[in-house]
């Protein structure tokens, strides 16, 4: 069949592709009063409430939870501003992924991940600690030696090496999205009962996104899981210049509060 299914993790009305594998799913949708015309994330067994603090993973979760896995072989999951590069389709002028390339690297892979950041003048440890609150990562370690033993040496090889695979993009078959789902969302839930973000900024708060964006690297590396490396593109053209800064400013004087 090796029939592919992208989710668009989005939360406000935008261009999407029109390729049918290409599927937008309104997140957060719960807590919004605009209602768009597509998928939502509210329906059935559903975190959309949670959507400040997952992110797009509100999304993965819906689609896991509600038969969107059903009749598929793979799955992916990408931003409504964000793709995976290709060379087939057009798109706002830049050339996005098809399901034709997408099944051809996983062909030879197991998956398919964004190009890896690599921070050079820190470790990921080091990063977290100047852009968000290191206690949160420090509580997310402890769970893992305490739940997932066997993550323990890999989350640390993550976290003290210089590169990550961000985003929480990727695309693979639907037997490890479900495997990865499995074990991500239970950690997470967990850690909703030990991290207290009340006193967090908005961006502070979607802490279980950027924790899942370091657990998925670990997810990875612990079951061996063979990935092909594509370049990220965004069709609202990322101000570089403007992400140097902030990485350079958490760097020196710390993160803001």
């Amino acid at each position: 069949m090796n029939e592919v299914k992208i989710i668009i993790a989005t939360h406000k009305t935008y261009q999407f592709p029109l390729e049918r594998y290409y599927q937008p799913i309104y997140v957060g949708s719960e807590l919004r009063n605009n209602k768009l015309n597509i998928l939502s994330d509210n329906t059935g067994d559903n975190i959309s409430i949670k959507n400040p603090s997952f992110c797009e993973l509100t999304a993965l979760y819906w689609a896991w939870k509600n038969h969107f896995f059903d009749d598929v072989d793979y799955i992916g999951l990408v931003h409504y501003r964000r793709y995976f590069k290709g060379k087939e389709i057009s798109f706002n002028g830049i050339k996005i992924a098809s399901d034709n390339e997408l099944i051809s690297h996983l062909k030879n892979y197991d998956c398919i991940v964004p190009k890896e950041r690599n921070y050079y003048i820190e470790t990921i440890y080091s990063h977290y600690k100047n852009a968000h609150f290191i206690k949160d990562i420090e509580i997310t370690r402890e769970l893992i030696a305490e739940k997932h033993s066997s993550y323990l040496p890999y989350f640390d090889i993550v976290m003290n090496g210089k590169k990550l695979h961000l985003y929480n993009m990727f695309v693979m078959n639907k037997e490890n999205t479900q495997a990865y789902c499995e074990w991500l969302f239970p950690i997470l839930f967990e850690l909703e009962k030990k991290i207290d973000i009340t006193s967090y900024d908005i961006y502070q708060k979607r802490v279980f996104g950027f924790i899942s964006e370091r657990l998925f690297n670990v997810w990875i590396l612990r079951n061996n899981i063979s990935i092909k490396e594509v370049n990220v593109v965004n069709i609202e053209r990322e101000n570089w210049g403007k992400k140097i800064f902030h990485f350079l400013k958490r760097k020196l004087i710390g993160k803001s509060k």
